[in-house]
């Protein structure tokens, strides 16, 4: 590796750091003293470094925030893309998602808290929005790689990365309003169950 191979390397691990401590940080201001009344200046204090350098990172205090959906999202995406190629799509969503929370292992009680969080903030709620429509996007590409043979029209492909989609943030939803009656991965597993009749 050369000289310049490994300091590209350091900076890129340096970037990602302070991403992340802005991140935790956003989040662990938002718990304590409630996300409406944080502010950039804040979090950027909190992790020791200036306004700028925050907004090197993130464009809100609501996308520092939800930087954690953001990194779900994309290994989510990443376990689809390397499900066997001969998986129908409904299937390789819905392994996917089972390996997710297989890697997920026990639940972050910070992330939980966010999720509660988000519920109760619009400002946050859109912000996840457009997180989650950029995934869907993304899903619905590679589910139509996968039906090109057999339905070349996007129709399919976007409504199934749109139910995928919706079935993930009802399970969600269904498992914070009772967290002690199911686990989330098994709440996930029935609303795919449930969703996926019209794509078998």
């Amino acid at each position: 590796m050369s000289t310049s191979t490994a300091e590209v390397g350091l900076r890129e691990r340096k970037k990602a750091a302070t991403r992340q401590a802005l991140h935790e940080a956003a989040v662990r201001l938002a718990i304590t003293h409630g996300a409406d009344r944080i502010t950039v200046e804040a979090i950027a204090d909190e992790v020791g470094v200036s306004r700028r350098t925050f907004s090197n990172y993130f464009a809100s205090k609501e996308e520092a925030l939800l930087h954690g959906d953001q990194q779900r999202m994309g290994m989510l995406l990443d376990l689809v893309r390397a499900r066997p190629a001969d998986e129908s799509p409904w299937t390789a969503l819905t392994r996917a998602a089972q390996e997710y929370y297989r890697q997920a292992g026990e639940l972050d009680p910070a992330w939980v808290a966010q999720t509660r969080l988000v519920r109760t903030l619009p400002a946050l709620l859109a912000q996840q929005v457009s997180t989650f429509s950029a995934l869907e996007r993304e899903l619905a590409t590679e589910v139509a790689a996968r039906e090109i043979k057999t339905d070349p029209s996007p129709v399919r492909a976007r409504l199934m990365a749109a139910t995928f989609m919706a079935a993930m943030r009802v399970a969600m939803h269904v498992w914070l309003d009772a967290p002690n009656e199911a686990s989330l991965s098994a709440q996930v597993d029935r609303a795919l169950a449930e969703a996926g009749r019209g794509f078998g």
